[in-house]
């Protein structure tokens, strides 16, 4: 009996055991013309992948008027990989004008986020994602979520391994309930929807409905992805679980497991914390998916279902010592497995700018800020997107730095994809500074209702400000990562980051520093409490404490993992007396 059985299950168990399989009173909340959801319901439609939210901006003005919350909803696509056809992107775009608040958000999970969708909209927005040959299932809850993998477009065995191992992975942790269908999905003969029984207490219960889940699910989110050892876009170490390929000759024969990452946290609660995956064991490719699963049930049965705040894998592996939690996946396989391999993560490709596939073809990734996609005044980012996916029609893939590669590109086109951008006004990737491509903001306010501040709206002002800065300290060239969250929960994944600025308050972050580019180092923390307007000045008088005393090529995370937070504290604060502080921080509004 594991010691979770032995306390009460918290609500969000309760809510899930009694709901015949994620169906609940969802079907009589969608026939009803009320603009918002049962807070049971609200539980179990994340596991339909989406949330409802309210425009958190609106609320001040709306409550003097006697009016009740903007409520809408969230709907979140899960796709494997983040691979698209052309024309799914653009039907994307069309949902996000038609049913939506006319924006688009990739996310850093390599899928699509639509938000904006009433109530009275949601199922025709999730019928028309599944015509489309996608699904929003899964992309939230308590189950396996969106499975990651290098987004790069190429023709080698390895790539070809991999992504057929996200696919099956994708298909073989999918939860069997037929709630989703009979809920959101149109009949493809009859244009009928297969609606839940009215009464949903008579739907039969077996374990054969859910044979890897069962009825309560998981006790929290759970998350995976699948990388080769040259290129860790996709942060395998802050997953729940991961598999990176071992290369011989060229072909995978075998991956090692890594267990236990997640970036969330609550910083009232001592007992929670970020971790990075560990390596646990090595498989050969056709014991993979039988591993996952072993993983997956070993969480499942022995996950904390009492506090979903340390319900995550990562505690579970905190608390058994991973000696224990790999000799309880190996008692679920049957059979041992052998200890992981050497193996070292070389670097991290973003993809973006013109990168050859390999057989002859171009693809082109195109660095998306913060993943928003829209059109302005002045630049019709959307419009452009549009001309792209019609001119070319071909397959996109989206990274996990919530950018979009064009993939399959013939030399002759690349001219007019570069005109297509410059007529609309879109900045290149080969115009965007390094440190633009690699800053990462989740959505944050006005629509997350977990967001103590500003992260998606304010990081584009704050990277105005350090591009001079950098250009003027002669350090524009250099690769680091820069993350800001609107809370401690980490979506970003702002704990792995070289400089990270996560939510503390209302315009008040706490500065982390000291993560990789490559995502196997945690950020330990500088400074508790930053205001919005000092965060320029902040990184500014590290950037000079960095270009100072920085030894050869060091990283600037590598740099601030070398000198500690006390040493670096003292550094910059002689950098804030120096004449390099007062002109790289008055550059920082001339450009």
């Amino acid at each position: 009996m594991s010691s979770s059985s032995r306390t009460k299950p918290n609500r969000v168990e309760q809510i899930k055991a009694e709901s015949h399989f994620l169906a609940g009173t969802i079907h009589d909340d969608l026939s009803s013309d009320a603009p918002t959801f049962g807070k049971d319901n609200l539980q179990l439609l994340k596991f339909h992948g989406t949330y409802q939210q309210d425009d958190r901006d609106a609320r001040v003005s709306l409550r003097r008027q006697g009016k009740d919350k903007a409520f809408s909803m969230m709907v979140r696509c899960r796709i494997p990989g983040g691979r698209l056809t052309s024309q799914q992107f653009l039907a994307h775009l069309d949902l996000c004008d038609l049913l939506g608040n006319s924006t688009m958000k990739i996310t850093t999970r390599q899928t699509i986020q639509l938000h904006g969708i009433v109530k009275q909209d949601l199922r025709q927005t999730i019928a028309t994602i599944n015509s489309l040959g996608l699904s929003t299932f899964a992309a939230c809850g308590d189950v396996n979520r969106n499975v990651m993998c290098c987004p790069a477009k190429k023709c080698s065995p390895v790539h070809q391994a991999i992504e057929q191992l996200t696919n099956n992975l994708a298909e073989e942790l999918a939860p069997r309930t037929t709630t989703y269908r009979e809920l959101w999905v149109l009949d493809d003969t009859t244009g009928e929807r297969h609606l839940v029984e009215e009464h949903s207490a008579t739907r039969e219960m077996s374990d054969t409905t859910e044979p890897l889940y069962g009825p309560t699910y998981l006790p929290r989110k759970f998350k995976c992805a699948v990388i080769s050892p040259d290129d860790n876009c996709v942060d395998v170490y802050t997953q729940d679980l991961g598999f990176i390929a071992i290369v011989q000759d060229a072909h995978v024969v075998g991956y090692n497991i890594v267990v236990g990452g997640g970036m969330g946290t609550t910083p009232s609660n001592a007992a929670t914390f970020p971790a990075l995956a560990q390596p646990m064991a090595f498989c050969l490719p056709e014991q993979a998916i039988d591993v996952a699963k072993a993983v997956l049930i070993v969480q499942r049965d022995h996950g904390n279902r009492s506090d979903r705040k340390v319900a995550r894998m990562k505690y579970l592996i905190a608390n058994w010592g991973l000696p224990k939690f790999r000799t309880a996946v190996e008692d679920v396989l049957g059979y041992s497995l052998e200890s992981p391999r050497e193996v070292v993560i070389r670097q991290t490709d973003d993809h973006m700018g013109w990168q050859s596939q390999g057989d002859g073809l171009w693809s082109y990734g195109l660095n998306i800020e913060n993943g928003r996609v829209s059109d302005g005044k002045t630049v019709h980012l959307k419009n452009a997107l549009r001309q792209l996916a019609e001119f070319h029609q071909e397959e996109i893939r989206l990274s996990a730095n919530q950018s979009l590669i064009f993939c399959n590109i013939p030399s002759d086109k690349r001219e007019q994809f570069d005109s297509i951008l410059q007529e609309s006004q879109v900045r290149s990737t080969e115009k965007t500074s390094l440190v633009r491509r690699h800053s990462l903001a989740c959505v944050a306010l006005p629509t997350c209702g977990l967001a103590v501040t500003e992260a998606e709206r304010r990081l584009p002002l704050v990277m105005d400000q350090l591009e001079a800065v950098l250009q003027s300290l002669e350090l524009d060239r250099s690769q680091f990562t820069i993350r800001m969250t609107g809370c401690p929960n980490g979506c970003a994944r702002p704990y792995t980051a070289d400089v990270a600025l996560v939510g503390k308050a209302v315009d008040r972050y706490t500065l982390f520093v000291g993560g990789t580019l490559r995502g196997d180092r945690l950020a330990f923390l500088l400074k508790d409490i930053v205001a919005s307007e000092d965060i320029v000045a902040e990184l500014t008088s590290l950037f000079v404490a960095f270009r100072n005393h920085r030894l050869n090529d060091e990283t600037l995370g590598d740099f601030c993992h070398r000198l500690g937070s006390e040493t670096l504290l003292s550094l910059c604060h002689q950098s804030r007396e120096s004449e390099d502080f007062t002109t790289a921080l008055s550059a920082k509004g001339s450009l």
